[in-house]
C-alpha cells in the first residue's frame, strides 16, 4: 500500500507549524494517525508531537558554534539540509515502513532551498523511492497578501516552490482568523484572482514603463496557464480546515481503497468560500 506525505512549506512566519498542530488535531477528531515530522533545525518549540526531528541529527547552532564552519544563520541552515540530504538513512528509520502511513513534513522556510539548492528536490525524490505519495502544501499570510505587490511576490514564492520540486501544490492562505472584517472582504478576490484586474491596481502605482511591462507579463503567464489559487485557511473554523484537507487528500488520493469523493467542485466550493467571507462580514 501507498504512504502519504505533505511538505509544508512557506516563507517564514507563514504558519507552517500552527498549520501541522491544527492538522493533527482535526485528523484526530476524524480518528485519523497524523504524524509529524520536523524538518528545521533552527526550531525551538512546538504545538505538535513529534515523530521524527532533524535536530536530532544537526542543529544550526551547533554549526553556527563550529570554529572551522563559522557560519551565519543561512549559512549554517543551508549546511545542515546539505547534511541531512546527505543522511537520509536517518530519515528511513525515523519512518520506519510502516504502510499507509500519513506524514507531515514541517520544513524550513529559506526560499533558496525551494529555488536553486536541490536539497528539497532530493528529499522528494527520496520519499517517492519510498513509495509515498507526496503533495506540496504552501502557505502564505493572509495578513501580508492584502495588497497586489504582496500578492504577486507571494504568487512566485509558490510557483518557485512548483517548479523546483515538480509535485502537486496546494496553496493556501493561513490567518484568516487574524484578519479584521475590512482585510477579509478585501482579500477575497485574492482567492481566485483576475491576474489582468492586478495589473490594473499595480500600475497605477508603477513609474517605470519597464516595471510596468513585466508586471504584466508576470500577471498574464500566471493567469493564462491557471497556475496559482489559493484556499483560506481559518484554523477556528472547522469546514475551512476539512476544505483545505480534501483537497490535499484528492490530490494525493489517501484512501483510495475507500469509496471514491472527489473535492467540491469549483462552483460548488466558491460558493462555500463566499458563505465563509459574508458569515464573518455580518458578525
Amino acid at each position: 500500500m501507498p504512504r502519504y506525505a505533505q511538505l509544508v512549506m512557506g516563507p517564514a512566519g507563514s504558519g507552517k507549524s500552527t498549520y501541522c498542530s491544527t492538522m493533527v488535531q482535526h485528523c484526530e477528531a476524524l480518528g485519523r494517525a497524523v504524524q509529524v515530522v520536523n524538518l528545521d533545525p533552527a526550531a525551538e518549540l512546538f504545538s505538535y508531537p513529534v515523530m521524527a526531528d532533524i535536530r536530532e541529527l544537526i542543529e544550526v547552532d551547533d554549526v553556527m558554534e563550529d570554529e572551522s564552519l563559522r557560519f551565519g544563520p543561512n549559512g549554517g541552515l543551508v549546511f545542515c539540509m546539505e547534511y541531512f540530504a546527505n543522511n537520509f538513512s536517518w530519515l528511513e528509520e525515523s519512518l520506519g515502513h510502516v504502510e499507509d502511513d500519513y506524514v507531515l513534513f514541517d520544513c524550513p522556510g529559506q526560499i533558496e532551498l525551494y529555488t536553486h539548492l536541490p536539497v528539497m528536490k532530493q528529499l522528494v525524490e527520496q520519499l517517492q523511492q519510498w513509495e509515498f505519495r507526496v503533495c506540496g502544501v504552501f502557505l502564505v499570510d493572509s495578513q501580508f497578501m492584502v495588497e497586489s505587490f504582496k500578492f504577486i511576490s507571494g504568487v512566485l514564492a509558490a510557483l518557485s516552490a512548483m517548479i523546483s520540486l515538480e509535485i502537486p501544490q496546494i496553496n493556501v492562505m493561513t490567518k484568516m482568523d487574524l484578519l479584521s472584517k475590512k482585510a477579509k472582504k478585501e482579500i477575497e478576490k485574492y482567492l481566485d484572482p483576475d491576474m489582468y484586474s492586478m495589473i490594473e491596481d499595480s500600475t497605477n502605482i508603477l513609474k517605470s514603463k519597464r516595471f510596468k511591462k513585466l508586471t504584466k507579463s508576470i500577471c498574464g503567464l500566471i493567469d493564462d496557464y491557471g497556475m496559482v489559487r489559493f484556499l483560506p485557511l481559518d484554523r477556528s473554523d472547522e469546514e475551512s480546515i476539512n476544505i483545505v484537507l480534501q483537497h490535499i487528500d484528492f490530490t494525493i488520493q489517501y484512501g483510495e481503497d475507500l469509496e471514491f469523493k472527489e473535492p467540491k467542485e469549483c462552483e460548488e466550493d466558491k460558493s462555500i468560500v463566499d458563505e465563509y467571507f459574508q458569515d464573518r462580514v455580518d458578525e
